[in-house]
């Protein structure tokens, strides 16, 4: 893709600067800001399970500012998006319908080119990197997003991934899972050269979305910049032709063996709440670190005992719940809402409501979810009146329109997340469907209306026995009938006309006169 080029100030540097976004997210008391000096070791104990980001001010012996969980709640991810939460996911839809190309400046206009650290300077252990979970194999750089340039196409692959630290300048990277850049580094090896990659560290919410954005091949930059709603400023590596974003707070720049996946790195507290073994993978050398004059490292959480809190689940459910609406369009007439819950790692239930216009919609729903992506395992479909985001409402769906018998959809043999414990080490898994809608045309009947407490309207006021003469009524109409608020008085009179032989009941519970 064209990199457009910016003249000297025309670029807002701070907009989608993450130190901005952290002071914003503090004035609304979603940050828990730390003043008092923490070591690196702490760090961890003071975000598990914290409903707010961390600001730690003084973090280390070098006293860095970390902050972490920035995107462990849906309410701070849509504050970013300068919306609410109800506004989210429609917000972050609309914004993938536009691109912007990059704007490439120059190095001295580049905040993230204020500290230039190379050669033997260029040192992992001079950053805040923290041991996130007691039986990792060593610190993780959890907040990287990753730049490389496909020799195939010469387009920006952008990703999300850790780094262990194994020493001053190499750290291990996991490239198990399949994705567009174990293919690049896979290609690399094969023709027996090394791979250049740098990582942002220290990035707004909108890049760690954009950076899990499912499309067609393009210059993933670009779907940074369609987050954003704004195009972004990239500016050339010190050491490697690959743009990266010029406002980030820190880039690590570098390069991967040659050698394939040959190194231990591992084990790690995964998203879905349990370690992640030991893997063989490639190694990544250190050849540079840049960034702002005033620095703000970033951590991100994930797993642990409240993994449903971690920045990993929401961006991930957030991403999810995108993915699975395309779908949908496409399958069922009038989809209404898709959650996907945190605490299923963002990405293994999925709850989709819909308005039916014809029968099996909610059958086609269920499979147009399962082709969606390999993450999802169980999907649960429910009518438009019940809200998809509420734990309660679903259950009681579940309850109430579900019969194993007859609305249990199962099928075998999708590929899958090997980091499932469930699998037992298999590469191919089970996907469930719980159709939870009412049956076709049944929405309006009387058995499915949901009880709601009494409101009062204006009536024209009469007698019991002229009201029902007109016609059945409900007991409240009655009371509207006679203009009571109390609703005694109807019992009495409704006695005195049964007394007569005169009162009849239809099967909804209406009263009329025989």
């Amino acid at each position: 893709m064209q990199q457009q080029h910016s003249p000297t100030g025309a670029v807002d540097f701070e907009r989608f600067r993450l130190r901005r976004l952290v002071e914003r997210l503090s004035e609304a008391g979603e940050v828990d800001v730390r003043e008092e000096p923490a070591d690196l070791v702490d760090l961890a104990t003071a975000l598990d399970g914290n409903l707010r980001a961390v600001w730690f001010r003084q973090a280390g012996p070098e006293r860095a500012q970390v902050v972490g969980n920035v995107m462990g709640s849906r309410r701070r991810i849509a504050l970013a998006l300068e919306t609410d939460e109800a506004g989210l996911p429609g917000v972050f839809r609309k914004r993938l319908e536009t691109v912007h190309p990059p704007i490439e400046v120059s190095s001295a206009q580049a905040p993230v080119h204020q500290v230039i650290l190379t050669g033997a300077d260029a040192d992992f252990t001079r950053l805040p990197v923290h041991l996130q979970h007691g039986r990792d194999g060593g610190p993780y750089i959890s907040a990287g997003i990753d730049f490389v340039i496909d020799p195939a196409t010469g387009w920006t692959n952008v990703g999300i991934r850790r780094l262990m630290v194994r020493g001053r300048q190499t750290a291990g990277i996991d490239l198990n899972a399949p994705s567009d850049l174990r293919a690049i580094y896979l290609a690399a090896v094969a023709r027996g050269e090394p791979l250049p990659v740098a990582f942002a560290v220290g990035s707004h919410p909108v890049d760690f979305l954009g950076a899990m954005v499912s499309a067609a091949p393009t210059d993933e930059i670009a779907l940074l910049g369609s987050v954003r709603g704004a195009p972004v400023p990239t500016v050339k590596c010190i050491t490697s032709d690959i743009r990266v974003p010029a406002d980030a707070e820190y880039i690590l720049e570098g390069y991967l063996d040659a050698r394939g996946l040959v190194e231990p790195e591992g084990p790690y507290g995964e998203y879905l709440g349990y370690y992640g073994l030991v893997k063989r993978n490639p190694v990544f050398h250190l050849t540079a670190i840049t960034h702002r004059g005033d620095a703000l490292f970033q951590t991100v959480t994930i797993g642990g005992r409240w993994a449903g809190r971690t920045d990993t689940a929401m961006i991930g459910a957030i991403k999810t719940e995108a993915t699975v609406w395309q779908s949908l369009r496409a399958a069922v007439r009038e989809p209404v809402a898709v959650c996907c819950t945190s605490t299923s790692g963002g990405m293994y239930n999925v709850r989709v409501s819909l308005r039916q216009r014809v029968p099996g919609e909610a059958r086609n729903a269920i499979a147009a979810v399962f082709a969606s992506l390999a993450d999802v395992k169980h999907v649960f479909v429910v009518d438009e009146d019940v809200d998809v985001f509420s734990d309660e409402q679903i259950d009681w769906a579940l309850a109430t329109r579900f019969q194993a018998d007859e609305d249990f959809v199962m099928a075998s043999g999708f590929r899958v997340v090997p980091l499932d414990p469930s699998l037992k080490g298999r590469r191919q898994g089970a996907k469930a469907g719980f159709d939870c809608t009412r049956p076709f045309g049944k929405g309006a009947s009387f058995e499915y209306e949901i009880p709601l407490p009494p409101v009062l309207q204006e009536r024209a006021r009469s007698t019991l026995e002229v009201a029902l003469a007109a016609g059945p009524h409900s007991y409240l109409e009655l009371m509207e009938v006679l203009g009571t608020r109390d609703g005694r008085e109807v019992a009495i009179e409704l006695e005195r006309i049964e007394a007569a032989g005169r009162l009849g009941r239809l099967d909804d519970g209406r009263y009329q006169i025989k």
